[in-house]
């Protein structure tokens, strides 16, 4: 049941696998917690390098030493942007971490937060106080549950942002359905006229063909009117990782410079510790070869 940990010159280890050609291994100090819930494989590691990490069915999903640089890339490009985002809904994220973000908003009225696995939620609520930081007791929170697809598939009501902080694509488990047009355009539905969404897309592939990052970008681009592509490195993930936006109104990489300033002055969200304007504008800023991937034919 535990995550494959093995003693080398000493030491424990544990191994975070990329592909079948690269892994990259971590010095573990103590294991946590380690169980199966009735979704997934849940391990809890205190590491030497990364601090406290959160490890999903063998591969690393946050650590505590950049969390903050994943969350807030995330959240608040689309949180800025958006003139007054009330209503918002959360996919996944039981860590708690994308909830403290959206939550620095003084304009949200209430959050809408979906996450089918009841019990890791409760573990990180126990273990990861530094990533929710209490988020969960706030009372504009509504906790639920569910299914995410089937959620969306009854949903009546609608969203100024709707935010996907669930667990990387794969053929099993509770993230089959979520990276596809059929779910995106359930997403779309669900949103106000002038709503976002935004979904971390995987690692940023570095040639046509590998990973799932253009070929998601693409089927948000097949459904909205704006689309928007952008990425950050995340040390704890060892690659750049990308996320990617849909809206029927808003473009996310033409907000003004000026407004993002005022709007984060008003919202009072100067002391984030990594976004503000000027990282805004560079996580948008695309290199070459990253934009002639997004426009490339193969697949």
């Amino acid at each position: 049941m535990n995550a494959t940990i093995k003693k080398n010159s000493g030491r424990k280890w544990f191994t975070d696998r990329d592909s079948p050609y690269r892994q990259i291994l971590h010095g573990v100090k103590k294991h946590i917690v380690s169980t199966r819930t009735k979704f997934q494989k849940v391990d809890i590691l205190d590491t030497y390098q990364l601090g406290r990490v959160v490890v999903l069915d063998e591969k690393i999903q946050s650590a505590e030493t950049d969390e903050y640089i994943y969350h807030e890339s995330l959240v608040h490009p689309a949180m800025a942007t958006h003139r007054n985002p009330e209503e918002i809904l959360i996919l996944g994220a039981g860590e708690g971490a994308t909830l403290r973000e959206v939550i620095r908003h003084p304009t949200v009225r209430r959050v809408t937060m979906i996450d089918i696995d009841e019990e890791f939620v409760h573990i990180c609520k126990k273990y990861l106080e530094k990533w929710h930081r209490g988020a969960f007791a706030d009372p504009r929170l509504e906790m639920i549950h569910a299914d995410a697809f089937a959620y969306l598939k009854d949903c009546r009501q609608l969203f100024d942002v709707i935010l996907a902080d669930i667990s990387d694509p794969s053929d099993c488990g509770p993230s089959a359905e979520i990276y596809t047009r059929k779910f995106y355009s359930r997403i779309k539905k669900a949103l106000k006229p002038d709503g976002i969404f935004v979904t971390h897309s995987t690692a940023v592939p570095d040639i046509p063909g590998q990973g799932m990052a253009v070929k998601i970008f693409r089927t948000l681009r097949s459904i909205f009117a704006e689309t928007d592509f952008y990425y950050e490195y995340i040390p704890s993930f060892g690659s750049a990782w990308s996320f990617s936006a849909g809206s029927m109104r808003y473009s996310l990489r033409s907000a003004p410079f000026s407004r993002l300033q005022r709007t984060i002055r008003e919202r009072d969200l100067e002391g984030l510790a990594f976004y503000d304007a000027e990282t805004h504008a560079r996580l948008f800023s695309l290199p070459k070869q990253v934009r002639s991937l997004l426009l490339s034919k193969n697949r």
